[in-house]
C-alpha cells in the first residue's frame, strides 16, 4: 500500500505539470472585457440603483460613462455615492441636471449649484457623511464587512443624526421630510466610536489611466482616490480607459486593480477638466489685480498667524493642511525644516502649486487645486490616505475654524441654515476670504482630521473675532461640532492659547505684537489661565 501511494506521489506532479501546460495553452487567449462604446455598456443601469461614482473633484471622474447614462432618460430615481456632486456639467453634475438622481451620500457636494438647489428645495436626498467614513464605508461592503465603528464624527452631528436628509416640498422653510439617522456608538478604551454600515453598490463608474483588455487598471496620479474601493465593491463596474492596452503590456507589479473586479472596459472619450487652476504666487499674482490697503493688511495679518504656527512644525513631520489660512504656513517654515505635506485624496509629499507649464488635471489637493510633487513623495487612494489619518500617522493638522471651545471643540463645517466653508481660493489674493455657500456644502475630511488627537496634534488658525465682532474662542461651540476635545492650540492675529483638553482650560502662552492682555480677555467668550511665563512674539 505505502509502496503504491509513493509511487503516485512520484507521478503526480510530472502530471499535473503536464495538465497545467495544457490549460495554460488553451486558455493563452483570454475573453476581452473591451465594449465598443460607452452606450452599450450602460444599458445595464436600471433606474433605482445604486451607483458608485468615482473621482475626486474633477480629478479620475467618468464623464464618459456618466454622458453615455444621461441619454438614457428612462434611468431616474438613481442613489449617486460620490465624494462630490460634480460642478456644472461634470461629473455627477451631468445627472443631477437631467433630476436622474433621487438621493446623494457624499462627504462634500457643495460648489455645485445644481445639487444646492435641489436640495434646498426639497427634490432630492442628501445623506452627508465624513470623507474618511464614506471611504471606508465602502471598501467594507467591497470586503464583505457589514459595519465597523471609527472614532470619526463622534459627539457630532454625524452620530446624532441632526442633518437633515431630505427638506418638505418647497423648502428648508417648509420643515424636514427625512431626518438624519441617530448612529449606534460604542465605547473602546474609553473612547466613544460611531457605527458606520457598509454601502453596496450596484453599478461603479471609473476612469484609470491604462487598462488593458482583461480589466487591469493602472491610475496616473490622484487619479485613483475613491476608484479602487468602488470598483471592488459594485455588483457591475465599469471602468473608462484613457488608453486601452494589450494584455501583457502592463507590469504586474505596477497594477492598482486586478481585472476581477472590472466587468466593463470603454474609452475614455470625454476631456480631462479642472475645477480650480491654482498657479504659483510669482504667477497668479501678475494676472491678480492690486490689493486695496484693507485687503493688503489683511493678507499680512493672516501671515503673521501662519509664521507662528509655522513654529509649531518640527524638521521631517507628516502635516496636513487645511484650506484658507493654512496654506499660507509652508512659506514660513523655519530654515532647514522640511516637511511631507499629506493631502486627503492620495498624496504625501505634496509640492507648490504648479507654473502654467505643469499643471495637470490628474494632480490635485483636497482642495480640488492644481498642485505639485516634490521629489520622494508617493501617491495612493482614498483609503489608504484616511487609514493615515485616523490611524495616528499623520504629527500635525492645522485647520481653520469658526468657533472652538475652551476644551478643545472645533466647529468649522456648518452654521445652519446659513452657511459652511466655502470654496476653494484659485490664488493667494482670493484666499482672503471663504465663499459663502448654503448648509449643503459638506463636511470633507475635517472630522477624520480631528478623529485621534491623542497622536495627531491639532491647531487652529483662525482670527480672533467673527466678522460681527463677536469672540470665536467660547465656554461651548453654539455651531455643530465637527469634533470634541480635539484642539490643542489655537493660534489668532493676537494670541497663542494652549488647551488642556482633559481638563477643559484654556491658557494663555503669548500675545502677538500689539496686542494686549486687556484686548485678548475682551475678545474672548470664556475664562483662561495666563502663563506665567507669558511673552510677545
Amino acid at each position: 500500500m505505502l509502496s503504491t501511494r509513493v509511487q503516485k506521489a512520484a507521478f503526480t506532479p510530472r502530471l499535473l505539470r503536464a495538465r497545467l501546460v495544457l490549460s495554460f495553452r488553451s486558455y493563452s487567449t483570454p475573453k476581452s472585457k473591451v465594449w465598443a462604446s460607452a452606450d452599450e455598456a450602460v444599458k445595464s443601469v436600471k433606474s433605482g440603483d445604486v451607483l458608485l461614482c468615482g473621482g475626486f473633484g474633477l480629478a479620475g471622474v467618468p464623464d464618459t460613462l456618466l454622458a453615455a447614462l444621461v441619454k438614457r432618460k428612462d434611468v431616474v430615481n438613481l442613489i449617486a455615492v460620490s465624494n462630490n456632486a460634480g460642478a456644472g456639467d461634470a461629473g455627477l453634475g451631468k445627472l443631477l441636471n437631467t433630476k436622474q438622481v433621487d438621493k446623494v451620500i457624499a462627504s462634500y457636494p457643495g460648489g455645485n449649484k445644481a445639487f444646492e438647489a435641489l436640495y434646498l428645495k426639497g427634490e432630492v436626498s442628501l445623506e452627508l457623511c465624513p470623507q474618511g467614513s464614506l471611504i471606508e464605508r465602502i471598501r467594507a461592503h467591497a470586503a464583505g464587512i457589514p459595519a465597523f465603528f471609527s472614532p470619526t464624527g463622534a459627539s457630532t452631528a454625524v452620530e446624532e443624526g441632526t442633518i437633515p436628509m431630505r427638506y418638505n416640498d418647497g423648502g428648508f422653510a417648509n420643515g424636514v421630510k427625512i431626518p438624519g439617522v441617530k448612529k449606534e456608538t460604542r465605547e473602546f478604551d474609553g473612547r466613544k466610536y460611531v457605527m458606520e454600515t457598509g454601502i453596496a453598490g450596484d453599478v461603479a463608474f471609473i476612469r484609470a489611466s491604462k487598462v488593458d483588455e482583461v480589466g487591469n487598471c493602472v491610475f496616473r496620479f490622484a487619479q485613483n482616490n475613491f476608484s479602487t474601493a468602488m470598483a471592488k465593491n459594485a455588483k457591475l463596474t465599469i471602468v473608462e480607459a484613457d488608453e486601452i492596452v494589450p494584455v501583457g503590456s502592463l507590469d504586474a507589479s505596477a497594477i492598482h486593480i486586478p481585472g476581477i473586479y472590472i466587468d466593463r472596459v470603454v474609452p475614455a472619450t470625454e476631456p480631462k477638466r479642472i475645477e480650480f487652476m491654482t498657479l504659483a504666487p510669482s504667477e497668479s499674482a501678475s494676472e491678480s489685480e492690486p490689493l486695496s490697503p484693507e485687503q493688503a493688511a489683511a493678507l499680512a495679518q493672516r501671515h503673521n498667524i501662519a509664521k507662528r504656527a509655522a513654529k509649531e512644525i518640527q524638521d521631517g513631520f507628516y502635516v496636513n493642511l487645511g484650506i484658507g489660512m493654512p496654506t499660507l504656513v509652508p512659506e514660513h517654515l523655519p530654515e532647514g525644516v522640511h516637511v511631507w505635506l499629506q493631502s486627503e485624496n492620495g498624496i504625501l509629499g505634496m509640492g507648490p502649486f504648479p507654473t502654467k507649464e505643469q499643471v495637470d488635471p490628474d494632480l490635485i489637493n483636497a482642495g480640488k487645486q492644481t498642485v505639485t510633487l516634490v521629489p520622494g513623495a508617493s501617491i495612493f487612494d482614498s483609503s489608504e490616505s484616511f487609514a493615515m489619518i485616523r490611524g495616528g500617522h499623520i504629527n500635525v493638522s492645522i485647520l481653520g475654524a469658526m468657533q472652538v471651545s475652551q476644551a478643545g471643540d472645533i466647529a468649522n463645517f456648518m452654521i445652519p441654515g446659513k452657511l459652511v466653508k466655502g470654496a476653494y481660493p484659485k490664488s493667494i489674493h482670493s484666499a482672503l476670504s471663504y465663499h459663502v455657500i448654503p448648509p449643503c456644502a459638506g463636511i470633507g475630511g475635517a472630522m477624520d482630521l480631528v478623529s485621534n488627537p491623542d497622536k495627531t496634534k491639532v491647531i487652529v488658525m483662525m482670527e480672533h473675532c467673527a466678522k460681527d465682532g463677536s469672540p470665536k474662542i467660547l465656554k461651548q461651540c453654539s455651531l455643530p461640532l465637527t469634533g470634541a476635545r480635539t484642539v490643542s492650540q489655537i493660534v489668532t492675529e493676537l494670541a497663542v492659547f494652549n488647551v488642556d483638553r482633559k481638563n477643559g482650560v484654556l491658557e494663555l502662552m503669548e500675545l502677538q505684537e500689539g496686542a494686549t492682555l486687556e484686548e485678548v480677555k475682551a475678545k474672548t467668550g470664556c475664562d483662561f489661565k495666563v502663563s506665567r511665563d507669558l511673552s510677545k512674539l
